[in-house]
């Protein structure tokens, strides 16, 4: 469920027309429902409550500061893959016993930066990666919790860009070598070897691939606690799929009731769950406007003033975003067919092709639907556009959560080096 309707002919977020916000803030905007993100955090709440979970929010999903306040107002941790992010978290507030962190290339100073911190765990992807958090947690004197993320080599059968549990991807370790690193756990003397991670992948709609997975860790657990090594976490990680077009993902009920009865025999494990895109990606929209119709001689074009600069997933993934009017025509539909396209030199610069839909003309408004996970938080300033703003609903009320970026943003880091001109 999420918080974007109409109200006659116009589309609304929560109590808010965005036609409204449209004008205060101009376009290209990004625009946040505060309810739906909370809507989908606490479902997922509800539906694992029988294992009491720490559910850490993926970052990399929608890294709003005012978002991930909200979220870690209502209890939510912070899953993190950077040093950036691990500022983001603590700017926000969140319980650093509530963070975890991944990513496969965590650098020497932000390894000693979250161990300061004093986060719960990292989710270790390397042995080498595991000698530097252990050599940094003896330089800071202290014993750092870690989980080793594990390849369990199942199939998610999603885009191959966010499959991470296959065996050709460069993520975790295998079974064998996470093996052995339990065993010989002793030779890491200020690591505490607390977990075990998996993230087989992103927008996954079956059930299927989550169950062959934790069932292969639930099996590594019980091999390994044989040894004597006692595993108090298992992070099984995000992917749940969302509906962009005519998918038929599972609720996080349906997930849960899958889930949940894999763990009668391990009651006494803690769980993690890392959602992202299930939280964050129907809780906000790419709102942008039509500023030239171009009819060639093959195919019609519209021509908006959002870009893959703002919007990157269409080019990158051949991704799928719905496209809607924001005012919806009086009178008899009439539909065209055409490509959505935006100001930048490249080809590969649309957010749909081919795309049948209600008949805009210049100055309509469209909203791109589902753009609340990995929209803004991919934009960049390609071809010297500013990054646009990201604005929040709570009820009746907008605010601009971060402001259009301006040229002046953009040169502040940014000099002419006298010596070679």
């Amino acid at each position: 469920m999420h918080r974007f309707h109409y109200k006659g002919k116009e589309l609304y977020a929560e109590n808010v027309a965005v036609r409204k916000v449209a004008q205060a803030v101009g376009t290209p905007f990004y625009l946040y429902s505060i309810g739906t993100f909370l809507d989908h955090y606490f479902k997922l709440q509800e539906a694992f409550k029988p294992l009491n979970p720490l559910i850490c929010f993926s970052t990399k999903a929608n890294s709003n500061l005012t978002v991930l306040k909200a979220l870690v107002n209502q209890g939510s941790g912070l899953d993190i893959v950077s040093g950036g992010e691990l500022a983001r978290a603590k700017k926000v507030g969140v319980d650093p016993q509530k963070i975890v962190y991944a990513s496969v290339g965590k650098s020497q100073a932000e390894i000693e930066e979250a161990i300061r911190s004093k986060i719960l765990m990292f989710n270790v992807e390397s042995v080498q990666e595991l000698e530097v958090i252990n050599a940094a947690a003896a330089k800071l004197k202290t014993s750092q919790k870690i989980a080793i993320r594990i390849n369990p080599d199942v199939q998610p059968h999603t885009h191959h860009y966010i499959t991470t549990g296959s065996k050709e991807n460069k993520f975790g370790l295998d079974m064998e070598t996470a093996y052995k690193l339990f065993v010989e756990a002793y030779r890491y003397p200020n690591l505490q070897f607390a977990g075990i991670h998996i993230h087989i992948g992103s927008q996954i709609t079956e059930s299927r691939p989550f169950v062959q997975a934790i069932k292969k860790c639930l099996q590594f657990i019980d091999s390994v606690s044989y040894n004597g090594s006692a595993v108090e976490y298992l992070n099984i990680g995000g992917g749940l799929g969302i509906v962009y077009s005519k998918e038929k993902p599972q609720t996080a009920q349906q997930f849960a009731n899958v889930v949940v009865p894999l763990f009668k025999k391990n009651q006494g494990l803690k769980i993690v769950l890392e959602p992202g895109r299930f939280i964050s990606g129907n809780s906000g929209i790419l709102v942008t406007k039509v500023m030239y119709e171009k009819i060639a001689k093959t195919k019609s074009f519209l021509i908006v003033d959002a870009a893959m600069n703002d919007l990157i997933r269409p080019a990158f993934y051949g991704a799928y975003h719905e496209i809607v009017p924001v005012t919806k025509k009086s009178g008899k539909k009439k539909f065209a067919q055409a490509d959505i396209v935006g100001p930048i030199c490249e080809s590969g610069d649309f957010l749909a092709k081919n795309r049948k839909m209600d008949s805009a003309a210049v100055g309509d408004l469209l909203a791109v639907m589902s753009c609340g996970a990995y929209g803004f938080v991919m934009s960049s300033n390609y071809n010297t556009r500013p990054r646009v703003p990201e604005v929040v609903v709570k009820g009746a009320k907008f605010y601009t959560a971060r402001r259009r970026e301006t040229l002046d943003d953009l040169f502040r880091v940014e000099k002419i080096v006298q010596e070679v001109v």
